[in-house]
């Protein structure tokens, strides 16, 4: 049983004028001698307590899938680097794709080892032991499996779970799979795609909105080394996978994909990620994708993180958007992203970052409460590492990392060779104080809430509020009609000086009201938004 720390230290950087945050203690998930890459990290639909991690696990004789379960919201973890399961010798061998299926049971996909193609095991008691392996396809190489599953009760397929990937034979396509009892068996793969011209379809990602409404999303890459990506196509399916309307290059990009990103000697790529908005919300079914782009704006001519959303459907996409804030052109390297809508709707970036030193990566976080139009920076890992492959794999540090979230919490999984190996970190984001700040060790002697500065301002202002004693805390902002229009705060805070900030992009010009409550304390002031 591996055990985080259940308390967080707190450290702040300042650096521009954005506040950035570094939650401790990052941990290991599972530490061992094997190297673990590719992580992912789903939670159980019915209680998100229960986390189910898994990664791509080698050492120079084996190679598996790690499975790591928490069932406490990431306190505390166990599990094997090794799936437990029958012919693990022979059909196991990597690219793990953890979900979990309405009913709670785990599901593990991932590629052969001495006989190549696609396979699946589950398992009905939390990952203690495993089925049978499945065959879901045995053949040619494949690549990349990523699953997910429909757990939306009003889906006409509600309950089915859909694997896609791509197939190393011409023309390189998507191709899909489903269950539809849990992973007991698995339908025959179909072509989901054909093709842009030439060009190869790589790294899919899977997501399935309110309606069950699955749509597919991939790099659409040019045919010859090192297969640069050239465009995002996009699928969607509304009949649960058994025709799709395909779109081979929807969103252009410019990708990273390399044997030798630069300063490391590491394999990189811009496979898309995607996530939708299931909360029931004001942004309910909008989609989200995000990517790695250099040398085509918003990016700039090092790679940056850039994302695109559609709020139709799926039948238009927003121009791109640069989602990490550090200056533009600076040189330093984000990539990997992994996205993640949260129950409360908002919207979740984490990726390698060097912005804090050229030879050495963090992992940050992109957060927006209002859909992507604004982003806030925060820096998650409490180290950082210098990306090095794993020996023998010709510049293999993996593909991807992982995010999901649950209980007001955000769970991010990554590999870092911190300890001479690479290994799976995490760290728990609570993002319902992750805009919320202590300054200084003062304790207050009375409660107290300063006026906003700037004020007039546009878009973004401070507040600062001081706590005397322990106890439940609310700061709200109102319109002049006293229509309460954004909760900064709402939780119990230890005595201090805090200071928090709002974007106002989204209202309109005027007088608004800001309210402080604690304890028998209560104060308003006024402020004024001028656009």
């Amino acid at each position: 049983m591996k055990t985080a720390a259940a308390l967080f230290v707190f450290v702040f950087v300042i650096t521009e004028t954005k506040l950035l945050l570094s939650q401790y203690p990052s941990y290991r998930l599972y530490p061992s001698i094997m190297q673990q890459i590719e992580p992912f990290v789903v939670r159980n639909p019915l209680n998100q307590q229960i986390l189910f991690a898994s990664a791509y696990t080698i050492s120079p004789s084996f190679r598996s899938e790690g499975i790591y379960v928490s069932t406490n919201g990431g306190n505390s973890w166990s599990g094997t680097d090794t799936c437990n399961c029958p012919n693990i010798n022979t059909q196991n061998g990597g690219d793990p794709g953890p979900i979990i299926d309405k009913d709670g049971r785990f599901i593990l996909t991932h590629q052969g080892s001495a006989f190549q193609g696609m396979y699946s095991n589950y398992s009905t008691n939390q990952g203690i032991t495993w089925s049978n392996t499945y065959p879901i396809y045995i053949g040619d190489d494949q690549d990349k499996g990523a699953p997910g599953t429909d757990d939306a009760p009003a889906s006409p397929f509600y309950g089915r779970t859909y694997l896609v990937w791509t197939r190393f034979a011409p023309p390189f396509p998507i191709v899909m799979s489903y269950t539809s009892n849990g992973g007991v068996s698995w339908t025959s793969f179909s072509q989901i795609n054909n093709g842009f011209g030439s060009n190869r379809s790589f790294g899919p990602s899977l997501s399935i909105n309110p309606a069950g409404i699955v749509f597919v999303v991939w790099a659409s890459t040019i045919p010859t080394s090192p297969f640069t990506e050239d465009c995002i196509g996009i699928a969607k399916s509304t009949n649960g996978g058994l025709n799709w309307s395909v779109t081979e290059c929807a969103i252009d990009c410019n990708g990273i994909r390399t044997t030798q990103l630069p300063p490391w000697t590491i394999r990189a790529n811009s496979n898309p990620v995607i996530d939708i908005d299931k909360t029931g919300g004001s942004r309910n079914g909008w989609i989200y994708i995000a990517t790695t782009n250099k040398n085509l704006p918003p990016a700039g001519s090092d790679p940056d993180i850039v994302f695109h959303r559609s709020t139709d459907g799926g039948s238009t996409w927003s121009a791109g958007v640069r989602v990490n804030q550090d200056p533009i052109n600076n040189g330093r390297n984000q990539f990997f992203p992994a996205i993640r809508v949260d129950e409360d709707g908002g919207l979740n970036i984490i990726y390698y970052d060097s912005r804090s030193a050229a030879d050495s990566v963090n992992i940050y976080l992109s957060r927006s409460t209002n859909g992507g139009s604004n982003w806030t920076d925060y820096l998650v890992s409490d180290h950082r590492f210098k990306p090095a492959p794993v020996a023998g794999t010709q510049g293999n540090m993996g593909d991807n990392i992982g995010l999901t979230s649950g209980n007001g919490k955000l769970y991010p999984v990554w590999m870092s060779n911190k300890t001479g190996i690479l290994q799976v970190w995490s760290a728990i984001v609570d993002y319902t104080a992750i805009g919320i700040h202590q300054i200084g060790t003062e304790i207050p002697k009375e409660f107290g809430l300063k006026q906003n500065y700037p004020n007039p301002f546009n878009p973004t202002t401070n507040f600062e509020f001081s706590v005397a004693k322990l106890g439940f805390v609310e700061l709200v902002i109102y319109d002049i009609l006293g229509k309460e229009i954004a909760t900064l705060v709402s939780q119990d805070l230890s005595p201090g000086v805090y200071r928090t900030e709002w974007n106002a992009s989204s209202q309109p010009s005027g007088v608004y009201l800001y309210r402080l409550t604690a304890e028998k304390f209560s104060e308003t002031r006024k402020m004024v938004v001028v656009k």
